[in-house]
């Protein structure tokens, strides 16, 4: 989980990632975040995220971020 708040403070530096769990919701993420989060994740993590993934309910928190990374890696 380092690594994905280590990507999203160099994103966005001002949020608290530990904690916050309405990243989309609460719009601190905006569009052009979230292609750039999706891009360092992938090159980070070597996958890639499909389009049919990229919703709200996987990018509201670090927790969900990393459950989403997981499930791609095993995927593989």
């Amino acid at each position: 989980m380092d690594k994905i708040i280590d990507i999203l403070q160099d994103i966005n530096p001002d949020i608290d990632y530990k904690n916050r769990t309405d990243l989309i919701d609460a719009h601190l993420l905006d569009s052009l975040s979230i292609i750039s989060l999706i891009a360092e994740l992938e090159d980070t993590f070597d996958v890639t995220i499909p389009a049919v993934d990229i919703i709200p309910d996987n990018f509201n928190s670090v927790k969900a971020i990393s459950a989403l990374i997981e499930r791609l890696q095993e995927e593989d």
